[in-house]
């Protein structure tokens, strides 16, 4: 059955949304993302067995690692050895309503999965680094489209769609998007694989395991249950971990899944750091929970302005990049050769040099930033990014300022203009992106130093590159925004002349400043050429709901208010939009909730006095003077766990279970 129009582009309205301005101060050319890729992972047989995993700890500690209701490769991972996606479009909602309703029990949850994964770690601790032969297990997630939450539902999922949010970018799609992130010419969608058009792609479909035989007879169970479903399965998407010596590296031949962020309420503080980074990992911050899971509280208490459904959930973004590895490496050659010419690199310096700046780390992983002169293995359980900051390397003399993972994640070291002191980590966290992904295709053979031997035609030609998935709370501020403002972006750190140029791994054509010490002792650039061996074969934008959400979907519901998660803090100039009403927070102090018209349906009375409002845990709404006094008070604390809902019916509540504890702006019936 087709989606009817009416789903797929939602009515607009421009719509001040506050809540990225206020993050804007972080961005002022600032916001991360990340270096890493794992690899996804629930049972999908539920028959096959599954090895012992540890008992649970204390859930008031790190509440959010006995999450039995998200999924469970957002914030655990799935980190398999083998993976497939498939790309599914529905026929018929009643049918895909039947099939989700069997499918769900079979999901991984983050507590399934961050069990396992600590049982495994530690068996492989105990094994001196060799993975347990005998724990073995099958992972299965799932995520839909804009088409494919209308679909299930029967109505569009966003009561409205303000320009410039993420629900924006996920109702367009990635193929509406593709232009502003780079993807022209022959990453253009028209070559695309999957997900060329908006409509076509409604779910996909992870499955992860240890054992690829096991994988492969799950892909056919689902495949078939598909089948039977009257749905059909668009694209198949394999991938694996490399093998030998390539283990857990990209084709390019660099070690990946190293620079994940650390997560609040999952990863375990570090008390020596008062709790700013993960314990035993000093070189990883944690990030409030909100970044990633839509419900937790994020960076400055940020709105998400999303539906009641996406709460416990996570934007999910699918990219299958195409790698020419030889080509890549063939491009070092010249330009390592300028470089020498002018001083800039050691006459021995070879290929592997280059390759390490370009993309800030050497093969093996160590940061070029802590060990410049050759690659140095890490000890067995240390934290390679602990001493990492690029603070003390403003000029790129060290970590070229257009490398790789400087450019995704420029951590303590972004500076937003020559001379101006540094932005502190901290305000990058807003940026930061959780990255699930796994080559596929056969590598290519390598020479001694780590470089491509020459390859025979057949082999060149050989299908190889990179799944890209990543996890976010929101896809503009995040995902798009490394993308567009940092990746591609040439005048990036900005101010500098000449500009730093384009990421050189996965970013378009472009020149690049390799800078160097100057005679004078200041810097002197060095201009090189830097040209795409990365093609975008394929995307699409997903959305990965909890369990309970889905549980709805599959009898056909869909709660679309908006809500205000608790935290959250709305500013002036924040708009919650929910269709026919909406809450405002305006620059006089009032907290109004409006009728599509923007004409006041209840007021808060705090004009001249009200400097935010704030919801908290315990289910009070205040808004609050600048001197932190209560102006107004919803008068419903000492509810813990209260939801504060906006719905499209044209009303605001706080709600505790099916009981209304505040209400706003309810249309009174006539007599």
């Amino acid at each position: 059955m087709e989606t009817p129009p009416s789903l797929r582009h939602p009515a607009r309205r421009t719509v001040v949304r506050a809540g990225a301005c206020a993050a804007a101060a972080l961005a002022a050319g600032a916001a991360p993302a990340h270096d890493a890729v794992a690899v996804p992972a629930v049972p999908t047989n539920p028959q096959a067995p599954v090895a012992p995993v540890a008992p649970r700890g204390p859930a008031a500690d790190l509440p959010l690692r006995t999450d039995t209701s998200t999924q469970g490769d957002i914030l655990a991972g799935f980190r398999k050895d083998h993976v497939c996606l498939l790309f599914v479009h529905f026929r018929h909602p009643g049918n895909a309503r039947r099939w989700l309703g069997r499918l769900v029990p079979e999901l991984a949850t983050t507590d399934e999965v961050a069990r396992f994964n600590a049982e495994f770690s530690k068996a492989r601790r105990m094994r001196r680094g060799v993975d347990p032969t005998t724990m073995s297990v099958l992972w299965a997630g799932f995520s839909l489209t804009h088409a494919g939450l209308g679909l299930l539902a029967g109505k569009d999922p966003f009561p409205a769609v303000p320009p410039g949010s993420t629900a924006e970018a996920f109702a367009e799609g990635a193929a509406t998007r593709a232009e502003q992130l780079g993807d022209t010419g022959p990453s253009a969608p028209d070559s695309w694989l999957f997900g060329a058009s908006e409509d076509e792609v409604h779910a996909v479909l992870t499955l992860a395991g240890d054992d690829a035989r096991r994988l492969a007879e799950a892909v056919d169970r689902h495949r078939s249950a598909l089948e039977q479903a009257d749905a059909a399965v668009l694209f198949q998407q394999d991938g694996a971990t490399l093998p030998g010596a390539l283990r857990g590296h990209e084709h390019f031949g660099f070690l990946d899944a190293i620079s994940q962020p650390g997560v609040r309420g999952f990863d375990a503080p570090d008390p020596a750091t008062a709790g700013t980074t993960v314990l035993g990992r000093p070189g990883t911050r944690l990030v409030p929970a909100g970044e990633f899971l839509v419900g937790q509280e994020r960076v400055g208490g940020r709105p998400a302005g999303l539906p009641a459904w996406a709460t416990g959930g996570s934007f999910h973004v699918v990219r299958r990049l195409a790698q020419d590895v030889a080509g890549w490496w063939d491009q070092l050659g010249e330009c390592l050769d300028r470089l020498k010419r002018s001083g800039a690199a050691p006459a021995d310096a070879n290929p592997t040099w280059l390759a390490a700046r370009m993309v800030g780390r050497w093969p093996g992983g160590a940061p070029v930033a802590t060990c410049p002169a050759a690659e140095r293995l890490p000890l067995p359980g240390e934290d390679i990014d602990g001493p990492l900051d690029f603070r003390n390397d403003p000029q790129g003399w060290t970590t070229p300022l257009f490398s790789h993972i400087r450019k995704s994640n420029p951590r303590a070291g972004l500076s937003l203009a020559p001379g101006r002191p540094p932005l502190p980590a901290a305000d990058l966290d807003a940026r930061r992106i959780i990255r699930r992904g796994t080559p596929f295709g056969a590598p290519l053979g390598r020479a001694a130093d780590g470089t491509v031997r020459p390859a025979a035609s057949d082999e060149a030609d050989t299908p190889r590159g990179l799944i890209f998935v990543s996890h976010q709370a929101d896809l503009v501020e995040q995902f798009e925004f490394v993308v567009r403002r940092w990746s591609n972006e040439r005048d990036f750190p900005p101010a500098r002349n000449p500009v730093p140029g384009a990421d050189p791994v996965i970013g378009p054509d472009s020149p690049a400043a390799f800078e160097s010490p100057g005679a004078d002792g200041g810097s002197r650039a060095t201009t090189l050429s830097f040209h795409q061996f990365v093609r975008t074969e394929g995307a699409v934008y997903a959305f990965t709901p909890s369990l309970p959400t889905l549980r709805d979907l599959a009898k056909g519901r869909l709660d679309d208010a908006v809500e205000v998660h608790a935290g959250t803090v709305l500013r002036p100039g924040d708009t919650l939009d929910a269709g026919a009403v909406r809450l405002h927070f305006d620059s006089s102090g009032d907290l109004v909730l409006q009728d599509d018209e923007g004409r006041p349906r209840w007021t808060s009375r705090t004009a001249g006095s009200g400097a935010d409002a704030h919801f908290s845990a315990d289910g009070l709404l205040t808004v609050r003077t600048s001197a932190g006094r209560t102006a107004w008070s919803s008068g419903t604390g000492g509810h813990r766990g209260a939801r504060f809902l906006i719905r499209p019916t044209g009303e605001a509540v706080i709600v505790e279970g099916n009981r209304t504890l505040w209400r706003a702006g309810r249309t009174q019936r006539r007599r």
